[in-house]
């Protein structure tokens, strides 16, 4: 590692080695969260998520479906053993990164005859089996259910013993039309997003989504980090850990970053053999967990195309990169533009994308000085992006139908952020823009609003609380003298005190091409 960046992260390698478990990234609950676990005793695979007393409230709380299903059974009752295969005829259709219509419905089930389960299944009423209770999934963290509760989120599912009956009901709850026999890609119940604001609420999984992906794909690919990459993949993993809006991705990155000098060390990386390099006893770096252990879950929420190949990584990257643009202050534009730039150049493997996005990079001639100049660029370089996909997808027929690409945001989203049509044009003889507005709308759209949903689902649980404030804290983060990010960093999980001691060396630091 040079100088500069060993400087970073040597002051910090005790702190937070021995104040921050990282192993707590995802519970161990939450590793299972829609992934198919295949049974011992057969070839069919279990799509409903199994939970107990460990690990109940750590899955609802971080599953990114809107609603849950729980199955309250127990595995001696002969009609409960029955109703398996009808409850997996629906879950298949939610659950896993191959259902037909994920991260809308978690359906999961609790072995009431388990005795670790026994509180559980009394804080929830369970008086007969087996039992179906629906509702959004924070409802039922650190909560309980009674009949005939007043004012309650969570039903009872009177009508649900057979699979049709079963995804009736759902139906019925949810105005939609899913089938039992629906495909991956058919049946597609996906909201325009240009109209509706509050969808970005979900991007958020989706920003967590493509930063594993991202990773494993520099991991799996082992020669992508070299000698002459490694010092941008240091500056981008200390952006994310300073501003990404998952704290899950911010402590990940964290330890990748603490780690990054051992495991790729400058003075001797011809000499390395990355395919035996270990994360401190984590497995293969290949599989290293960024965003949690739970991440990637296979399948993407905001950002989900209408067909197979459409959207996904490509809109998942850029809602990363937008909202990491309005998180950083004056003084640290420059780094994180450069931060970017050198990463996409290095590391982004579609290699006309990589060429595009660095002559838009190369196009800048003096250095930001001021966060709005960066945001705003940021903002003119997609829509730059979006208006030469426009022609190529129109003229071959390769764009997704639902989501065509257009210049953004829309007037449906942000009419403010268009000027009066009597009034100045650009270049393409199109109504102007409003910078001021346009601005005011990205901050909003690709920060507070991008974490809302955690707000959204924190109810009278201190722990969903405590979630929701790590989660926005980088929103509204400040630089702190070194001595208060100490005591920050003791307080929050160590990782804060670095991401605030790399602010202020950004803004103390001249801007300037390279580290080394």
């Amino acid at each position: 590692m040079s100088s500069s960046s060993s400087l970073l992260v040597l002051p910090f390698l005790f702190l937070i080695s021995e104040a921050l478990d990282l192993s707590s990234v995802a519970s161990v609950g939450s590793r299972s969260i829609l992934r198919a676990v295949v049974v011992n005793s057969g070839d069919q695979p279990d799509f409903a998520v199994e939970l107990n007393a460990s690990n109940f409230d750590a899955v609802l709380r971080e599953t990114p479906a809107t609603y849950a299903v729980v199955e309250f059974f127990a595995h001696w009752c002969p009609a409960c053993r029955n109703y398996k295969p009808h409850y997996e005829k629906v879950a298949r259709l939610f659950n896993g990164p191959d259902a037909a219509h994920p991260g809308i419905i978690l359906m999961t089930r609790v072995d009431c005859a388990s005795k670790i389960n026994n509180e559980l299944c009394n804080k929830f009423s369970v008086g007969h089996y087996p039992m179906l209770l629906w509702g959004p999934p924070s409802k039922f963290v650190a909560a309980g259910w009674k009949p005939k509760q007043d004012k309650s989120e969570i039903r009872t599912i009177d009508d649900g013993r057979t699979s049709d009956h079963l995804l009736n009901w759902i139906n019925k709850q949810m105005g939609s039309s899913y089938g039992l026999d629906d495909e991956k890609y058919e049946n597609e119940h996906l909201q325009s997003n240009v109209s509706d604001p509050g969808q970005i609420v979900q991007a958020i999984y989706d920003a967590e989504e493509a930063t594993s992906t991202a990773f494993s794909i520099i991991l799996v690919q082992k020669q992508m980090i070299k000698l002459e990459t490694r010092a941008s993949l240091i500056k981008f993993l200390q952006l994310l850990v300073a501003h990404h809006p998952s704290g899950r991705c911010r402590k990940g990155s964290a330890e990748f970053l603490v780690n990054f000098d051992e495991l790729y060390p400058a003075d001797s990386f011809s000499a390395i053999k990355q395919e035996n390099i270990i994360v401190k006893g984590k497995g293969s770096l290949g599989s290293f967990p960024i965003c949690g252990k739970e991440v990637p879950r296979g399948y993407w929420m905001f950002c989900r195309g209408s067909r197979n190949g459409t959207r996904g990584f490509s809109c998942g990257l850029w809602v990363l990169l937008h909202s990491l643009s309005v998180r950083v202050d004056d003084g640290e534009t420059q780094s994180a533009f450069t931060a970017i730039c050198e990463f996409i150049h290095d590391f982004f493997i579609c290699e006309e994308c990589r060429q595009h996005f660095s002559e838009m990079c190369s196009s800048v001639s003096t250095p930001f000085k001021k966060s709005r100049d960066f945001v705003l660029w940021l903002w003119s370089a997609h829509n730059k992006v979006n208006e030469r996909l426009m022609k190529e997808e129109s003229s071959l027929g390769t764009g997704d139908p639902k989501f065509p690409k257009i210049i953004w945001p829309p007037k449906q989203l942000c009419p403010s952020c268009y000027l009066a049509q009597s009034k100045k044009k650009d270049v393409n003889g199109q109504a102007g823009w409003d910078h001021d507005e346009v601005l005011k709308f990205l901050a909003s759209y690709y920060g507070s609003m991008l974490v809302s949903l955690y707000q959204v689902k924190v109810g009278d649980s201190g722990t969903d609380k405590a979630i929701s404030e790590e989660l926005t804290a980088s929103t509204n983060a400040v630089v702190v003298p070194i001595g208060a990010a100490l005591a920050i960093a003791v307080a929050s999980c160590a990782f804060g005190a670095l991401a605030c001691y790399w602010r202020a060396q950004q803004k103390s630091r001249k801007p300037r091409r390279s580290w080394n």
